[in-house]
Parts: C-alpha cells; structure tokens; sequence
C-alpha cells in the first residue's frame, strides 16, 4: 500500500462494502497503476470526511462516468 487510505475510510466511517466498491471503481480507470489508483481513493474518501460529497454521488458519478 502506497497510500494509507484504510485509515483515513475508518475516520470517514466508510462501511467494508462501500470501501470495496469506491476501490473496484477506481482500479478499472487505472487498472496498470496501482499509486494513482490508491491516490485517488484516498482523495475521494478525504472530500467525503470533509462533506464536500456523499458516498451516493461519489459512486453513482463514477459510474455514470464509465
């Protein structure tokens, strides 16, 4: 692990599930790139702890964007 976004997830109070799917969708945009992958999880789960999104938009935007 490059980036420590597990703690950052149990801070933000991210389920298990929710966590994998964030994941799941992120590792499809940067398949052959794990830092950036991991980098833009953490990114994601730091705006949902600060509020500047829900988990809802953050996961039905990713998958709109597909």
């Amino acid at each position: 692990m490059i980036f420590d976004y597990m703690t950052a997830a149990k801070r933000a109070r991210i389920t298990q599930d929710q966590l994998e799917r964030l994941c799941s969708i992120i590792r499809a945009e940067f398949p052959s790139d794990e830092m950036m992958a991991e980098l833009h999880i953490l990114r994601a789960i730091l705006s949902l702890e600060r509020g500047d999104t829900t988990m809802e938009a953050v996961l039905s935007h990713q998958t709109r964007s597909r």
